[in-house]
Formats: C-alpha cells, structure tokens, sequence
C-alpha cells in the first residue's frame, strides 16, 4: 500500500526548499540531516516548526525536505513556506490559520542588484572636490 505524501515548495530569498509530508509522528529531516544537526539556532528551528505547532498538527506528520541556495536563515524561512503550503494541501480548513499568520505569503525581499558607476547596489564612489 502507498504511502499518502503531501508536497510544498517554499521559497526565501535565494533559497529553495521542496518539502514532503509524510503521516508520521514528527520527525523533521533536511537534506539528510536532522533539523537539531542541520540547523544551528534555536530561533530558526522553532521559525521552521510554526506552522506545525500552530495548525496542531506537530505529531502527526514527518518532514522531509530538500533545501539549496542561501544562507541558512533564508533556508528556515523557504522551510516554513514550504511546510505551510504542503499542510495546506493535506488538510485544506488550514487555511486562514496559516494566512493569518502570514505563512503562505511569499516573502518577495530579494538583494538588489549592483549597477554600473556604483560600488554596491546604491553605494557611489566617494566624492572629492579636488
């Protein structure tokens, strides 16, 4: 018998997480890792388990997840995305909880681009008088 697995793809910055959800009893696995391995900070652990704990369904799922591109606080926050629209597509009256609180949104600050004559994005080139 096959398993029913739930998908989402959540995206921060340039970060892209695919996550699967899979009936289980809470397990979070990232890239192989486990979230406590993978992840350093306490902040960014419980930012990825949000959603879980919020819609109350933390046991009742295991996650598994592959991530690449960013940094590691971008990784957490596509996570969360990615989390929050695979719950979405296993139990649908989920909904105004996780938009509520924001989670379905895509956070769409990305680094600006550098241009010519400048030395970062917006950052010209000291000015002298002489």
């Amino acid at each position: 018998m096959a398993k029913v697995q739930y998908y989402g793809t959540g995206r921060r910055k340039t970060s892209i997480a695919r996550v699967r959800l899979v009936p289980g009893e809470g397990k979070i696995t990232i890239n192989g890792r486990d979230i406590e391995e993978y992840l350093d900070y306490e902040t960014l652990k419980r930012d990825v388990r949000m959603p879980l704990v919020l819609t109350e369904t933390e046991g009742k799922f295991d996650v598994i997840a592959k991530v690449h591109g960013g940094g590691f606080t971008g990784q957490a926050g596509a996570l969360r995305h990615g989390i929050s629209r695979a719950l979405l597509k296993a139990e649908g009256e989920l909904r105004p909880i996780l938009k509520k609180a924001g989670f379905l949104t895509r956070d769409s600050r990305m680094k600006e681009r550098k241009k010519y004559g400048l030395k970062k994005a917006r950052r010209a080139p000291q000015f002298s008088k002489r």
